[in-house]
């Protein structure tokens, strides 16, 4: 989606895909990745999701990128703090209490933003793009994380035909398509919760499923974590 899209729909309070609870996957699958306390986990379209705060609990350093400026303002205000503000173009950097957010397209971050981050939340970033961008970004993510980074990765699977979107509809199979054969994909669970989401049955979906993945580095890539590179150069 273009920019100005997300721009907009923050703008109108749009943001039906902001959840205000933790995401239960997040909860339940968290710990599968094993990632050692004080590690950087970063979260790509973060908008101003409490995710953050509760990985950040868990003894966690956070890095976020988001476009829009309300959702970063939002959540240091929502969460009480006073963030301190500096230019690191072509990002704004805003950081307070252990969480840092770079407000700006997740396109242009490079090797030097993610330096040190062990690990990825992406429940909301994948599934915000329409097919032709999931490539792209995808390859992004891979030419900028350190070889060795773990991704923790929540989909929507929905007759696509039924619903535009987004989000957008990423089955298994796409999903592996996608991050294979640079990755290691283990689907963690699979469920069906159209019941549970009467807004999207309003639209008209007859089926809604949520998968969620590990995606981890393969042994070839998990050796040359060792250097802190990233898959495809950056």
């Amino acid at each position: 989606m273009e920019s100005q899209f997300w721009l907009e729909r923050w703008q109108n309070n749009e943001i039906g895909f902001h959840q205000s609870d933790i995401n239960a996957h997040l909860r339940d699958y968290w710990e599968h990745l094993r990632v050692p306390a004080g590690s950087l986990v970063f979260v790509p379209l973060c908008g101003r999701t409490r995710d953050m705060v509760w990985l950040r609990a868990g003894g966690y350093r956070i890095l976020g990128a988001e476009l829009s400026p309300i959702a970063v303002s939002s959540f240091y205000a929502e969460n009480g703090l006073g963030a301190q503000v500096t230019p690191q173009p072509p990002f704004e950097r805003w950081e307070a209490g252990g969480i840092t957010l770079l407000r700006g397209d997740v396109f242009d971050l490079t090797v030097a933003d993610l330096e040190g981050v062990t690990a990825v939340y992406d429940r909301a970033a994948l599934v915000a793009f329409p097919s032709p961008m999931r490539r792209d970004y995808v390859r992004k993510l891979a030419s900028v994380l350190p070889s060795a980074a773990q991704i923790l990765l929540v989909t929507m699977d929905y007759p696509q035909d039924q619903m535009p979107g987004p989000p957008f509809s990423v089955p298994e199979q796409e999903v592996r398509d996608l991050y294979g054969p640079e990755y290691r994909v283990d689907r963690l669970r699979t469920r069906d919760v159209l019941s549970e989401n009467d807004r999207f049955h309003k639209r008209g979906l007859t089926r809604l499923v949520e998968h969620v993945f590990h995606i981890g580095p393969t042994e070839r890539t998990r050796g040359e974590g060792d250097t802190g590179s990233s898959r495809f150069g950056g």
